[in-house]
């Protein structure tokens, strides 16, 4: 009796009314959706524009959706060009069969050409976005558990994975290994972001970490794998890629470190002519206020000596008009003494 194992869904798709709802396709969105948003938060950090990595994911996500499956035909064709096969499978992507090394290699041309149409440097871009790649490839693998494709071996552990019977499949308990390489995954994501914020890597050294980084963990889970693929030297294709593709991202962050050392000051020439836009706007702002500061100064300055000009002009008449005033007044009594003095002798 097993006491413990990971259940598989009874049916990756659920019908709502006529429209299908894939969980393969669901896993596959919502990993894009990641890598944008946290692509989009290293790019702001490293003094991008707010937008720009979801505008270049405009060309990237389509061409690496393009690329994987391409490289899932190709290596495996068996499945849709043999005897008894039929060739418009090759089309039904949701089904499954994206392989990353396609995804990766076509997606960097979509990129390219984004980076391009923008005057930004794709290495810059890659740095920014690659830990968002290894989320994205996290959450993309349980599209492989919905679709209960791409185990490994039969084992008797814990947490091993139940399969149901169906098409090119047995019942059994199997290792997850789209549960292995979703973690391993994660533990890359994390192992750039902190490598690139403790060595500062630029020119697209931190891409090529997160290449090398999945690479040892793909040899690995694909040596755990049981489903079909071609063998040369006994090795799975697969495995024999990841190999060549690590040891080609090592030498690159030898070189790279080596000939282009330190990390890209400027990511986006935009961005920084806009920032020197608005760095002019303000101090020619400041300027116009301190001008009026100035003026208001100056207006309220001889406003003021206006006013004082006025108060003593005023003050200046008032005493005029009290000096006048007071001339008669002096004389009035002297005159009345007269004649008072006069009338009182003829008497």
């Amino acid at each position: 009796m097993d006491l413990a194992y990971i259940p598989s869904p009874s049916t990756g798709v659920i019908h709502l009314g006529p429209i299908p709802l894939r969980g393969y396709a669901f896993c596959i969105i919502i990993g894009v959706f990641v890598a944008v948003w946290l692509g989009n938060k290293r790019w702001i950090a490293r003094g991008g524009t707010a937008g720009t990595v979801a505008d270049i994911a405009v060309w990237a996500v389509p061409f690496g959706l393009v690329g994987g499956r391409l490289y899932h035909v190709i290596t495996d064709y068996q499945l849709y060009f043999s005897e008894g096969e039929n060739w418009v499978d090759a089309f039904k992507i949701w089904e499954g069969g994206l392989g990353i090394w396609g995804a990766i290699a076509l997606g960097a041309v979509g990129a390219w050409i984004g980076c391009r149409r923008r005057g930004i440097p794709l290495p810059a871009y890659a740095d920014a976005i690659a830990p968002g790649i290894a989320l994205a490839q996290a959450i993309g693998r349980w599209g492989n558990w919905f679709n209960q494709e791409l185990y490994g071996k039969p084992t008797d552990l814990p947490w091993a994975l139940k399969i149901t019977a169906g098409a090119n499949r047995e019942a059994g308990l199997y290792h997850p290994t789209f549960l292995y390489e979703s973690l391993w995954c994660v533990g890359v994501a994390f192992l750039v972001i902190w490598a690139d914020r403790r060595f500062k890597l630029g020119h697209g050294r931190a891409f090529a970490l997160y290449v090398a980084a999945y690479c040892a963990g793909r040899v690995w889970t694909e040596y755990l794998r049981v489903d079909e693929a071609h063998h040369i030297l006994g090795l799975r294709l697969n495995v024999w890629t990841a190999i060549i593709v690590f040891f080609l991202a090592v030498v690159y962050m030898v070189v790279s470190s080596k000939v282009r050392p330190g990390r890209e000051e400027i990511v986006e020439p935009k961005a920084e002519k806009a920032e020197k836009a608005e760095k002019a706007e303000k101090a020619e702002n400041d300027e116009k206020a301190e001008e009026a500061d100035g003026g208001e100064a100056a207006a309220d300055e001889k406003a003021g000596d206006a006013d004082k000009t006025a108060a003593d002009t005023a003050a200046a008449g008032e005493a005029t008009q009290s000096e006048a005033a007071g001339t008669p007044a002096d004389d009035a009594p002297a005159k009345d003494g007269v004649d008072n003095g006069a009338g009182a002798g003829g008497r």
